[in-house]
C-alpha cells in the first residue's frame, strides 16, 4: 500500500512538471539590438555639426538677509491691545491681541494694519530697545476699508524706516517679513514675491493690489514691514491664506496703495472719500425671499443717512440699486468700491428697483464726514 502511494505521488508529479514546460525554439529569433533590416533606411540627423553647451559657472550669491534686517529691525515695533468683550453669560472680559508696526516718522508715527487694533481699549507700543508706550484710542487713526491704521506716541527721535517703491517689484524678487508672529517678539522671516496687483476678499471687503509672499506670515505678524533687499519698506504685512495643503500664501499691502491712505490718516485724521449716504446688502434669493424684494439680485439699501446725497435723491430703505453710473452692480462691495472710484461733488446716475418698477434719480455726491471716535 506504501508502494502504491509512493507511486502515484510520483505520477502526480511528472503530470505537474509537464503542464509547466517551456517550448523554447530550435533556432533563436535574431536580437533587436543587433537587428538591422536591409529596407529600412538611417535617420536624418537634425544638425550633424551640434555641439552641447558648456557649462555655465554658478557664482551668483543670495543677498545677506541679516544685512538688511539690521538696516530695519530698530524701526518695527510690537503692539499690544486689550479688547473688551462679552462671554457667553454677557459678562465682560478683556481679550489680549497682538500685531506688529513701523516707525513712518521720527516724532512717533506708527503704521499698522486697523484689524489689529480695532476695538481696542488699551494700545502698548514697544520699540525694538525695548521701550513702551501706551496708546490711547484717541490716538488711534483708522480706515478700515484698507485696513491701515496710524499710531501716535509720545516719542521723538524715533528710527523711521526707509519706504521703497513697490512699482519695481518683480515676481522672485527677494523679500524680508518683519514682525511679531504669535507675540513672542520680534522675528524675520525671508521669502520671494510670488504675486502682483492681487486682489484678495477679507471680512466681507476686497483688498487690492497686494504684493504675494512665500515668506511666512503668522498672526502677529500683521501691520509688520514688508521689506527688499535695500532694506525698504515696500508693504504692510496684512493676510494670510490658510488651510488644509496650503503654503506660502502671505499678502502685504503694497506702498502704492498705502502711502495716500497713511497720508490722509496722518493730515486729516481719517480718509476723505465721496460720500452717497447709505449702508448696503448684496441680494440673492436668500435675502430677497426673507425681505420680499421685488428682485433677487442687486444691492438693497438697509439705512439711508438724514439729509444724506442718498436722502436727497429719494432713494429709501429696501430700495434695491442695479445700475450705478450706467454699469450693473450686483454686490455691495461693487457698488462702494464703484462710489469711492467717483469723484466729490459728481452727479451720478442711479437705477433702483422699488415696488417691481424700475426708477432713476441723480445723487450729487459729497465728502464723506469724519469717523465717529
Amino acid at each position: 500500500m506504501k508502494h502504491i502511494r509512493i507511486t502515484l505521488l510520483l505520477l502526480s508529479l511528472v503530470v505537474g512538471m509537464a503542464g509547466c514546460l517551456i517550448v523554447v525554439p530550435e533556432t533563436p529569433a535574431p536580437s533587436p539590438a543587433t537587428e538591422t533590416p536591409a529596407n529600412h533606411a538611417p535617420p536624418l540627423p537634425i544638425d550633424p555639426t551640434w555641439s552641447r553647451p558648456s557649462l555655465q559657472e554658478s557664482s551668483a550669491t543670495l543677498p545677506s538677509i541679516a544685512d538688511v534686517v539690521d538696516k530695519v529691525y530698530p524701526s518695527v515695533v510690537t503692539i499690544s491691545t486689550e479688547v473688551v468683550t462679552l462671554d457667553l453669560f454677557l459678562r465682560p472680559r478683556t481679550q489680549p491681541g497682538a500685531g506688529s508696526g513701523w516707525v513712518i516718522d521720527q516724532n512717533g508715527i506708527i503704521v499698522t494694519n486697523n484689524h489689529v487694533v480695532e476695538g481696542a481699549e488699551k494700545v502698548t507700543v514697544e520699540l525694538a530697545d525695548g521701550r513702551t508706550f501706551q496708546a490711547t484710542p484717541d490716538n488711534v487713526y483708522r480706515d478700515p476699508l484698507s485696513d491701515l491704521a496710524v499710531i501716535k506716541i509720545d516719542a521723538t527721535d524715533l528710527p523711521a524706516a526707509a519706504l521703497g517703491d513697490s512699482t519695481q517689484l518683480r515676481v522672485g524678487d527677494w523679500v524680508v517679513a518683519i514682525g511679531n508672529p504669535l507675540g513672542r517678539g520680534l522675528r524675520a522671516k525671508e521669502g520671494t514675491v510670488s504675486g502682483l496687483k492681487v486682489s484678495l476678499p477679507v471680512d466681507s471687503q476686497t483688498l487690492d493690489n497686494l504684493i504675494e509672499t512665500s515668506a511666512a506670515i503668522n498672526p502677529g505678524n500683521s501691520g509688520g514691514p514688508l521689506v527688499n533687499m535695500k532694506s525698504q519698506v515696500i508693504g504692510i504685512t496684512s493676510a494670510k491664506v490658510a488651510g488644509v495643503g496650503v503654503e506660502g500664501m502671505g499678502y502685504a499691502i503694497s506702498t502704492k496703495k498705502a502711502l495716500p491712505i497713511v497720508e490722509a490718516l496722518i493730515k486729516n485724521g481719517y480718509v476723505v472719500r465721496p460720500w452717497l449716504g447709505v449702508t448696503l446688502y448684496t441680494v440673492d434669493e436668500y435675502v430677497a425671499t426673507v425681505n420680499r424684494l421685488p428682485v433677487d439680485k442687486g444691492v438693497v439699501i438697509t439705512h439711508v443717512a438724514p439729509g444724506s446725497p442718498a436722502d436727497k435723491a429719494g432713494l429709501r430703505e429696501l430700495d434695491v440699486i442695479t445700475r450705478f453710473k450706467g454699469k450693473e452692480v450686483t454686490t455691495a462691495e461693487e457698488l462702494i468700491q464703484a462710489i469711492h472710484s467717483s469723484q466729490v461733488e459728481e452727479k451720478v446716475k442711479i437705477a433702483f428697483v422699488r415696488s417691481k418698477e424700475t426708477e432713476i434719480t441723480y445723487a450729487g455726491l459729497i465728502q464723506s464726514p469724519p469717523p465717529g471716535r
